[in-house]
């Protein structure tokens, strides 16, 4: 695997019982790309990010990670940080608090210091010592978002980030995403709503009915994508 490979599947596919949740797949994503992963449901986009989080193990072929496999490396493991469906926040506990309890479990030094970078960069600072249990949708996604990048991975990866938030949670979440492009993170995004990304992207995958149907470097605007998305431009594999 390429040093400059931040991502490698090499045939590696994901089998529940006679259904392929992803067929045997090849997939190279340059260090520092910014990709956005589309699909209808049940195109097997979910299953990728759990086999590239490390979550699942790939029924076969191989899933690499800066060239571990994440599902047995915890230094694989520790380069990943996942914004899923769940927040994986505590609504008992204050932002603070959230974020200490994973600096602890990363085994982070100055912890307090790290916090309270999150939470200013984040916009959470006066919320701190609030609980999360009364924080809105935004906020939540917000601290979530502090929790996942915590540990400074160089692999981020969402699933559906955008899903039930208002125009000005949307924004500051495409700021942040921009930030860590330009930090130099390798981001893979799935979202219903490639409208909120498209100007971030470098890199364009889709899949359909688990497998990779289209796979190209990408600099397009919305009508380019439709067109793709709808297989009126060649597939690029």
């Amino acid at each position: 695997m390429s040093v400059d490979e931040a991502i490698r599947l090499e045939q590696a596919a994901k089998q529940y019982d006679a259904h392929w949740g992803l067929a045997p797949t090849d997939l190279n994503i340059a260090t520092g790309a910014f990709v956005l992963l589309a699909g209808d449901n049940g195109a097997g986009k979910s299953t990728l990010l759990r086999l590239l989080a490390g979550l699942c193990k790939p029924s076969r072929g191989r899933v690499l990670i800066l060239g571990q496999e994440p599902h047995s490396s915890s230094m694989a493991r520790a380069s990943i940080g996942l914004l899923a469906h769940q927040t994986l926040l505590y609504d008992d506990l204050t932002a603070r608090e959230n974020l200490l309890f994973y600096a602890r479990l990363y085994a982070l030094p100055q912890r307090q210091a790290r916090v309270d970078e999150m939470l200013d960069q984040m916009g959470l600072m006066q919320r701190q010592h609030h609980r999360v249990g009364n924080f809105s949708r935004g906020m939540k996604q917000r601290l979530a978002l502090a929790r996942a990048s915590l540990h400074r991975p160089s692999l981020l990866l969402f699933d559906e980030p955008f899903t039930g938030l208002d125009a000005s949670a949307v924004t500051h979440l495409r700021s942040q995403l921009a930030h860590f492009k330009e930090q130099g993170c390798t981001v893979l995004v799935v979202t219903h709503r490639p409208e909120t990304v498209l100007q971030l992207v470098d890199y364009l995958v889709i899949l359909r009915q688990g497998r990779v149907d289209y796979q190209a470097p990408w600099s397009g605007d919305m009508d380019g994508f439709q067109a793709v998305y709808q297989g009126q431009e060649s597939k690029k594999l």
